[in-house]
């Protein structure tokens, strides 16, 4: 791998998924689950390891049919729950035994007492079950309670294994099923928030598309926005009848505030992550800056190694943030892409042997768990969690034309950028506008695979 090429990569450009925020004057990003609560260390987070761990299994690049399209083709109550208790290998029990709301919510006041949750942990553990509760009921699922028994049972649990003994990421994390399901676990979660009669995919032949090139040894990679901590699953739900191997092996550029908050961590595992330091919050500790780099570093040589290897398909949000509203309009709308991080993946790409690809891709989703309106240096930002419509789109792969290096640069920003604000405006309009398929244009095709 190029070393000047790595190293300028390493200052951070490759941001992502992390619940950091952009500093554009735009949306949020929950990443992935509910209100975040500040780290229950007082301690900085240690560096992603580059040894190897035993505790992974799954194959970023596997493609297995009989596994991966046995998918119902309804979505039955069922599936809204969390993976059963037996999962568990380590566990208090305290959660998983609980058989009401009440011994839910006694539970976390009991583990914070006996000294097992700190306070501040156990504050946003109520806090999330109270919202997540609350936005299960408003969908108007006549299995609410259910679902919210369950699903917050695991969750709870899930914090509770991991404040005990800290799951540690390594630069390139490999989504865990065993021998407890994290990626099930994180789609039945966020499953009951999406409100799928007001949900949409543009172009979804395009996925197919993808795994076909995926097939044949090519790599892919999603130029996307991002909004919320939910993004990953969201983008997984919204694809997984018709594209069910592009959603459990997608990789996520993720920043390093999903890997280290106890209430994301849980959904994270789930996930087949490079993880990277944010650039966004690279200087918010300067005695950390050089580890952070170095860091940054060794994750950009896992993902050459990846890439090199073919068949990846990787989501990063080149903007190093969430969206966020725009001051004037109150809008949501996609945060300005980074030319540095588009020109870093372009290169990796393109020097790492097989053929690549890169789509652009819309999505909108911010109602579920908006972020805050500002970037936020310390964890712990408010969750507020909805139950919602949802959309994604992507247009076909975007060349690189070449010509004078800076200028080239960023106008190859600019076609990207503007794919992803077209088509978040034809989302806008089926979701938002309440015009559904009828949204639809010659470039973006929406429809509801699910059905």
């Amino acid at each position: 791998m190029n070393g000047s090429l790595a190293q300028r990569a390493a200052q951070g450009v490759f941001t992502i998924f992390s619940n950091a925020s952009s500093s554009h004057s735009q949306s949020p990003f929950p990443a992935f689950f509910v209100p975040r609560v500040s780290s229950f260390s007082s301690k900085p987070p240690p560096p992603p390891s580059s040894s190897s761990s035993s505790v992974y299994y799954t194959s970023c690049s596997c493609y297995c049919a009989s596994s991966l399209y046995s998918f119902k083709p309804k979505i039955k109550a069922q599936d809204y729950l969390a993976s059963p208790p037996k999962m568990a290998a380590v566990s208090t029990r305290t959660f998983l035994n609980a058989r009401s709301e009440q011994e839910l919510l006694s539970g976390i006041k009991k583990e914070a007492q006996s000294g097992n949750l700190p306070a501040h942990v156990a504050a946003g553990m109520e806090e999330v079950y109270k919202n997540y509760k609350s936005a299960v009921v408003k969908s108007g699922n006549p299995k609410a309670d259910e679902i919210v028994l369950s699903n917050m049972s695991a969750f709870l649990d899930r914090i509770a294994l991991d404040v005990s003994d800290p799951f540690v990421f390594e630069p390139h994390h490999k989504a865990k099923r065993e021998p407890f399901d994290y990626y099930t676990f994180g789609q039945n979660y966020i499953r009951p928030l999406i409100d799928f009669k007001n949900s949409y995919v543009g172009n979804m032949p395009l996925f197919t598309e993808m795994e076909e090139r995926l097939k044949k040894g090519h790599n892919i990679i999603l130029m996307s926005n991002h909004q919320t901590e939910a993004d990953p699953a969201v983008i997984a739900l919204l694809i997984e009848k018709k594209a069910p191997h592009l959603a459990e092996n997608m990789i996520y550029v993720a920043g390093d505030r999903v890997v280290t908050d106890p209430l994301c961590k849980p959904f994270s595992i789930g996930r087949n992550l490079i993880c990277v330091y944010s650039k966004k919050h690279m200087l918010d500790d300067p005695s950390q800056i050089e580890m952070k780099k170095k860091a940054n570093t060794r994750s950009l040589k896992e993902m050459a190694v990846l890439l090199r290897g073919g068949s990846q398909l990787i989501w990063i949000a080149p903007s190093g943030g969430r969206d966020r509203t725009d001051p004037k309009t109150g809008e949501f709308v996609p945060a300005p892409f980074d030319p540095a991080s588009v020109d870093n993946m372009r290169r990796l790409v393109e020097n790492s042997g097989p053929p690549g690809h890169i789509y652009p891709m819309a999505l909108l989703c911010y109602d579920i768990m908006p972020p805050p309106a500002t970037v936020e240096k310390k964890i712990g930002e408010k969750r507020i969690i909805s139950f919602h419509g949802t959309a994604l789109s992507v247009t076909p792969p975007i060349s690189f034309s070449g010509g004078k290096p800076e200028q080239a640069k960023d106008d190859y920003t600019k076609v990207l950028y503007d794919s992803v604000t077209e088509q978040y405006t034809v989302l806008k309009a089926a979701v938002h506008g309440k015009k559904g398929l009828q949204a639809s244009t010659p470039k973006v095709s929406l429809s509801q695979p699910w059905n």
